[in-house]
């Protein structure tokens, strides 16, 4: 039965109540996992089906995949225009951004069409966010080329841009229509590339899946490596592992959200040190041993998974102590960004803490005097 509009408004106009309105929205979008080009292809053409693509992605990407990409598009019938910009984390701002809307709004590219990121996490999150404000939102398609972008970065739609004062300051959740990993893109990575991916798997591991942490412990050579099929095999775990946890909280409403582990520490990390001398999983897995030793000292974690975890850590080739970060950093400059962050966070910064493999606690009452201290420790190493 539904209410007759007049009706509607005669109610309104002789109530004190609020008019309420709202607006819900679902997003489900698939995830294909897969080892060559023609897949990928037929993936991407599957869900393109006959639209319009604009193709972004970084200078280095479009050399190594991007181009080859395109013409392979093309060859199947799409019409793909491209666009590149500086590799690095530097171009991860508003004034890539803004160059980006600007050729969108001189193509052909309308609502309906569709934007192909094609990259690692500097592009996805920068090409994600320019889709969710293009047109008021445009559908894009997110294709992968680090670890980390395959087993973290393209999924889930937290999608931003840097600020001098905090790392993804400006940004939005806006999912992706689909997500098409080439595990094979990966063979083209340098170790250091691998390694830091790895720090994203290692803590979805942690806080989620002690079967994936297992996975990697017992495949970290072969992983570092390149092995295509080992590499799948994480991809698709962490992949499933990353889906099922966004599932329950897909905009952050809770902000106690495990998959926070590392980020606290990492973000200022990357903040003090200009976003690019220090790779985000290389940051990340810092901020994850920094964590474990305030969990360490509160006696939340055993030694036993402590060791686990730093081990892990450690023989992935990731930093565990402030010397191993490929520029000087200082405590008290992390300590200082920390500080913005939670003026920003309405005065409080929760940290995920470590318990044991698949159990964290959330800590909001870690003291500077914690932090700088976890943060010292780590110059003896463990």
């Amino acid at each position: 039965m539904h209410t007759h509009v007049s009706d509607a408004l005669s109610m309104h106009y002789t109530s004190d109540r609020p008019i309420v309105g709202s607006a819900m929205r679902h997003d489900r979008y698939p995830v294909y996992v897969c080892r060559d080009e023609d897949a990928t292809v037929s993936h991407i053409a599957a869900t393109v089906a006959g639209r319009r693509v604009a193709m972004i992605t970084d200078d280095m990407v479009a050399d190594l995949h991007g181009n080859n990409l395109a013409k392979s598009l093309t060859r199947s019938g799409i019409e793909v225009s491209t666009i590149s910009f500086a590799s690095g984390e530097a171009s991860k701002s508003l004034t890539t951004a803004f160059q980006l809307l600007d050729w969108l709004a001189e193509s052909a590219i309308v609502r309906r069409d569709i934007i192909l990121a094609v990259g690692g996490g500097v592009v996805i999150d920068t090409v994600g966010w320019v889709a969710s404000a293009y047109m008021r939102g445009i559908p894009y398609v997110n294709v992968p080329t680090t670890l980390l972008a395959h087993v973290d970065a393209a999924l889930g739609g937290k999608v931003a841009v840097d600020h001098r004062n905090a790392k993804n300051l400006i940004g939005a959740f806006y999912q992706p229509k689909a997500v098409v990993s080439n595990v094979s893109y990966i063979s083209t990575l340098d170790d250091r590339q691998i390694r830091a991916g790895l720090a994203e798997a290692v803590k979805k591991g942690v806080i989620a899946s002690p079967e994936l942490f297992t996975f990697i412990e017992n495949n970290t050579e072969l992983l570092i490596g390149g092995d295509l099929e080992a590499l799948e095999n994480l991809v698709r775990g962490a992949s499933a592992i990353k889906c099922e946890l966004i599932a329950r909280d897909p905009y952050e409403e809770d902000l106690r959200r495990p998959l926070n582990f590392g980020h606290t520490v990492g973000h200022a990390v990357e903040t003090v040190t200009g976003y690019g001398p220090v790779l985000h999983g290389e940051a990340v897995a810092f901020g994850m041993v920094v964590a474990t030793e305030i969990s360490r000292t509160r006696g939340l974690v055993t030694d036993a998974c402590y060791r686990r975890i730093t081990g892990l850590i450690h023989r992935t080739g990731l930093p565990t102590r402030l010397t191993d970060l490929p520029v000087p950093v200082d405590v008290r400059d992390v300590v200082g960004a920390l500080d913005k962050i939670r003026a920003i966070r309405d005065g409080r910064i929760r940290f995920v803490l470590p318990v044991d493999l698949g159990e964290t606690a959330i800590a909001d009452d870690v003291t500077d005097d914690e932090i700088a201290r976890a943060l010292s420790s780590t110059r003896q190493g463990f």
